[in-house]
C-alpha cells in the first residue's frame, strides 16, 4: 500500500521550485446595568444635602478628567513605544533587559486592543461554538506556526502539533494526536485534514539518524512512527547528502501520515463518502514557499491503485 502511494504522491525528488467584523454593543465586564450616577432617594434634608455635595464633587472630578476615547486600536503612547523598542532590539539580536513575561503581557494587551476588541462579534460567536473548516497537524517547531503561515483566524483551524508532524496509525493506540483526530472528525466534523511538514525539521533529522538497535528514548520511540519514510528515503536518495535525504524524508513522511489517517475507521469512512478530504502541505521557511496536494482515495484508479493525488501546486 505504502509503495503504491509513494509512486504517485509527491516526494522529495518530485518537487522543484517553480473582513473584520464590525463592533456591536455587548456586555461589558463590571457593568451593573444601572444608569451612571443613580442614587437611592433620601427623605432626610440633611442626607439630601450631603448627597448633593457628594454628587457635585463627583461631577467636578469627572469634568477635570480628560475625555475617554473608545477606539479599540488606540494604545497608550508609552506602551507602543516600549513594544516597538523591544521588538527593534530583539530583531537586532540585542538583549534589551525586558522581563519575558512583561513582554508577553504587552503582546496580550496589543492582541486585545487590535484583534479582540476590533472583532468583538466574531469572538463572542466563538465563545458559543466552533465550526472549523480544517484540522491541521503540524510540527511543534517554534519556527512553524500554521496560523501565521496560512493566516488562519481563530475558529478556522483545529490544530494539533507534535514532533515532526507525525500521525500514528490507528493500531498505535491512544495519543494526543489520535484523541485530537477523534474529536475533530467525529464531534466537530471538519471537512478537511491538512498535514503540514517543513524544511530543516529536527524531528526528521532524528528519524534519519535512528539506527536499528539503538537506545530507546521518548523522541526515538515517537519518530519511529515514520520508519517507512526513512527506509524509502534511504532506498531512493541514499546517494545524496544527508541534508537532501532529510528534505526527501520530510515530504515522504507527510505521505506516510496521510496513509496512516486512513487506518482510522471513521476517517476512512468519511473519505470514502466524500465528506472528508485529506491534504498534504510542505512549508519551506528558507525561501518561503508552500507546496500543497490532495489525496485521492477510491477504487478503480489507473494502475489498480486506490491512491492518487490532485491539485498539486506550489505557492511562492
Amino acid at each position: 500500500m505504502a509503495a503504491r502511494l509513494r509512486a504517485s504522491l509527491p516526494s522529495g525528488h518530485l518537487f522543484t521550485s517553480a473582513s473584520s467584523d464590525s463592533l456591536s454593543d455587548g456586555p461589558v465586564a463590571g457593568f451593573s446595568g444601572k444608569p451612571l450616577g443613580a442614587f437611592k432617594i433620601c427623605r432626610s434634608p440633611l442626607k439630601m444635602a450631603r448627597t448633593r455635595n457628594s454628587r457635585l464633587r463627583i461631577l467636578g472630578s469627572i469634568e477635570r478628567k480628560p475625555p475617554f476615547k473608545t477606539e479599540a486600536s488606540e494604545e497608550p503612547i508609552g506602551l507602543t513605544q516600549r513594544l516597538t523598542e523591544y521588538e527593534k532590539q530583539r530583531l537586532e539580536g540585542k538583549d534589551c533587559g525586558l522581563d519575558l513575561f512583561e513582554d508577553l503581557k504587552f503582546r496580550f494587551r496589543r492582541f486585545k486592543k487590535r484583534n479582540y476588541m476590533e472583532n468583538l462579534v466574531h469572538y463572542q460567536n466563538l465563545s458559543q461554538q466552533q465550526t472549523p473548516k480544517f484540522m491541521v497537524i503540524a510540527c511543534a517547531d517554534s519556527r512553524v506556526c500554521p496560523s501565521d503561515v496560512l493566516g488562519f483566524r481563530p475558529g478556522e483551524a483545529f490544530t494539533v502539533r507534535n514532533v515532526a508532524n507525525l500521525v500514528p496509525p490507528f493500531q498505535h493506540g491512544a495519543s494526543e494526536t489520535s484523541a485530537a483526530l477523534e474529536f475533530a472528525v467525529n464531534s466537530l466534523e471538519v471537512p478537511n485534514i491538512l498535514v503540514i511538514g517543513h524544511s530543516r525539521c529536527g524531528g526528521i533529522q532524528a528519524l534519519m539518524h535512528t539506527k536499528e538497535g539503538s537506545d530507546s528514548s521518548f523522541i526515538k520511540d515517537w519518530v519511529s512512527i515514520g520508519k517507512n519514510a526513512r527506509l524509502s528515503t534511504e532506498a531512493a536518495a541514499g546517494s545524496l547528502s544527508f541534508d537532501m535525504q532529510c528534505r526527501h524524508c520530510e515530504k515522504e513522511s507527510i505521505n506516510g501520515s496521510l496513509l496512516n489517517l486512513l487506518t482510522y475507521p471513521w476517517i476512512e469512512k468519511r473519505v470514502s463518502e466524500g465528506t472528508l478530504s485529506l491534504h498534504g502541505g510542505y512549508y519551506d521557511f528558507v525561501d518561503c514557499t508552500f507546496e500543497k496536494w490532495t489525496l485521492v482515495y477510491r477504487e478503480g484508479l489507473q494502475g489498480g491503485s486506490k491512491y492518487d493525488i490532485k491539485d498539486r501546486s506550489l505557492w511562492s
